[in-house]
């Protein structure tokens, strides 16, 4: 076993976890020292899966909210994406999309979302922060971390066992965990003496199925995001469907269903369930596609926060991303909120310096504001569904949903609500938007156009695909 030393060390940090998180960390960091992030896989040179990211299956969306985070901190990214043929999907002019209270309306574009499979969009920015950070960042492949090290009061740093069984101790100035979730922090810090996070799971049972499929030939190229949202306070399982466009003219088609309504990993089954939705528009559509592959599904899908900004942590550990919150994936917030705490690590750390004792739970602090509007998004509907907590919905969650299904019901008609209610689901806003006066106001007065009775699709989508149901 080898020991680091701090002899005539330069500033250093180690992320642990190489994924989209942790290398957008480690982009941050790589300005203030250098970098070590520790990766249990093997990273493929093109956009292919990986065994540490089993998600990656199923739909991703990059909301505007972090993708603007991204090219902030990795300037030209969204030009590598669209020449790796990333889709830009206006919104809500490029989302078809039945919500609880009906179709919204394609109103003209005022936010977007990148869409593409995960893999691709991992590749394109481990390439941009590797190829901007130079030299500046090591990455340790195959490699595992066992634990941290110092104590109660103070992370010091890693040990690790390489591929070759070989241990070693890395020091470091700041520790992030970046691990997804399946972080340690929880029992490393137990293993310090320090205290554990308070934890709020709420579980639906929410299972996720999904498909590739060659999109029908001849689609326009603005073709839409399609989406048919459950409604969680209807007495059956909340079932929902997405099509996303990605790369090589391909739809990624994701299903999902709580408790005592999940799809199946049976290709036989997959387009029935789409059919049986709250509106077979999915189901409908893919009879036109060709699947590509088999159906790949995820059963652990539970939402999960660890509350470490009101926990005395040790100081220079930080934990971000999945490691942090875990959500459901049906508002794709993930990967917006890692990139989003990316930028409020940067800010952090120019307001408080590097290195600081206290600029791990400065940092803690500042990101849990995206994680807490990411959160209220995912447990807000999970909350309902039989079974996903011990106690059911608080007397606050209720009171939430209450006012949330009076904006949806009124932004169903109300260009103004929906461009709110767009503000806070990209991120580029935060929930206390939508208590402004205009909105209640708003809100109170109603849909300001008749509902729609059936898929906003254009006269050229309809044509396309043949769509006459």
């Amino acid at each position: 076993m080898s020991t680091d030393s701090t002899a005539s060390r330069s500033p250093r940090a180690v992320v642990i976890g190489g994924g989209l998180t942790g290398m957008l960390a480690a982009r941050v960091l790589s300005d203030q020292a250098d970098v070590i992030v520790i990766e249990r896989d093997e990273f493929p040179d093109e956009p292919k899966p990986r065994t540490g990211l089993p998600q990656a299956h199923h739909a991703h969306m990059l909301w505007s909210g972090g993708a603007d985070a991204i090219e902030t901190l990795l300037p030209g990214t969204a030009k590598e994406l669209d020449a790796a043929g990333a889709h830009r999907i206006p919104l809500t002019t490029g989302m078809v999309a039945y919500s609880p209270k009906g179709w919204y309306r394609r109103w003209a574009e005022s936010h977007y979302a990148i869409t593409c499979s995960r893999d691709l969009l991992d590749w394109v920015i481990r390439g941009q922060v590797l190829k901007s950070a130079g030299s500046r960042i090591t990455v340790m492949e195959h490699t595992t971390v066992l634990g941290l090290t110092g104590n109660a009061a103070r992370a010091t740093g890693v040990s690790v066992r390489r591929h070759d069984g070989e241990e070693d101790t890395l020091l470091a100035d700041l520790v992030i965990d970046a691990s997804g979730k399946g972080s340690r922090t929880p029992h490393w810090l137990e293993e310090l003496g320090a205290p554990q996070p308070t934890t709020r799971e709420v579980d639906s049972g929410l299972v996720y199925a999904s498909r590739i499929y060659q999109a029908p030939p001849g689609l326009p190229d603005s073709w839409p995001i399609i989406n048919v949202q459950p409604d969680p306070r209807a007495p059956v399982p909340g079932q929902t469907g997405v099509i996303l466009p990605i790369e090589h003219g391909r739809w990624l088609v994701t299903l999902a269903g709580t408790r005592g309504g999940q799809p199946t990993d049976d290709p036989d089954d997959f387009q029935r369930f789409a059919l049986g939705l709250r509106h077979p528009i999915v189901g409908e559509l893919l009879d036109k596609a060709k699947p590509l592959g088999p159906v790949q599904v995820t059963r652990m899908t539970a939402n999960r926060r660890r509350f470490y900004e009101k926990t005395a942590m040790p100081d220079n550990l930080l934990v971000l991303g999945d490691a942090v919150a875990a959500y459901n994936p049906t508002y794709g917030h993930g990967m917006s909120v890692a990139a989003q705490s990316a930028v409020t690590l940067a800010e952090t750390i120019q307001r408080h310096g590097w290195p600081s004792p206290s600029l791990a739970a400065h940092a803690q602090k500042a990101v849990a504001q995206h994680v807490g509007t990411a959160w209220a998004f995912a447990t807000g509907t999970d909350v309902f569904y039989e079974g996903a907590t011990d106690t059911g919905p608080t007397f606050g969650e209720r009171v939430g949903a209450r006012f949330v299904d009076r904006l949806t019901y009124t932004a169903t008609g109300s260009g103004r609500i929906a461009r709110a209610l767009t503000d806070v689901m990209t991120l580029e806003a935060g929930p206390q938007a939508l208590a402004s006066p205009r909105t209640l106001i708003a809100a109170a007065v109603g849909p300001l156009k008749p509902q729609l009775t059936e898929p906003p699709l254009t006269a050229e989508e309809r044509q396309a695909v043949g769509y006459n149901p």
